[in-house]
């Protein structure tokens, strides 16, 4: 027999979309520096993940990365399918899947307070930077410098530390004065 749709499950599958279309746009809003662009998609994930909890939020991640999965221009430059999420900066992507987990296990176990929210997403941006890179050092065929972990580094991670940072406390803001209004 199959589950009758609530109005909480309904607001969650809701929810779910509505962040994942936010990253989706997030990642559209791109500078294109170097083989990593900025993007404004960290923003949206850890948006996502303060706003609707480490489940749901993992839920629209996942939902995120399949739309662009099967076709869907939802990845930076408009860019999707498998061949984007198996590219050099693929590795980010997937990366945010990771991170995702991270945030959920961590405030899964210590709570959700906006130290172990902070806590958990500078832990899941450390370990999207550290899948992402070795994704890139495994892929990426441009070779010089950028072939060596260092030059990794400094193409795909240093750049980006202070605005993620950035993007993370504004994450947390609007996870503080919006959170309230999503139900869970």
């Amino acid at each position: 027999m199959p589950v009758p749709f609530t109005h909480s499950r309904v607001m969650n599958l809701a929810y779910v979309a509505l962040m994942a279309a936010l990253m989706a746009i997030c990642a559209w809003i791109t500078l294109p520096i170097g083989p990593v662009p900025f993007t404004m998609q960290t923003f949206a994930v850890f948006a996502a993940l303060g706003l609707l909890g480490g489940k749901r939020g993992t839920l629209a991640v996942g939902v995120y990365l399949l739309l662009g999965l099967v076709g869907l221009p939802v990845f930076a430059g408009f860019a999707a399918g498998a061949g984007t999420l198996l590219g050099p900066t693929g590795g980010y992507l997937v990366g945010f899947l990771v991170s995702a987990l991270v945030y959920w296990g961590l405030t899964a176990r210590l709570g959700s307070g906006q130290k172990v929210m902070a806590l958990a997403m500078v832990l899941g941006l450390v370990v999207c930077y550290a899948f992402g890179t070795f994704w890139f050092l495994q892929v990426y065929a441009g070779g010089g410098s950028a072939g060596t972990f260092l030059g990794a580094l400094t193409l795909c991670v240093f750049p980006y530390v202070i605005p993620d940072l950035v993007k993370l406390a504004l994450a947390l803001l609007v996870a503080r004065r919006v959170g309230k209004y999503v139900k869970g």
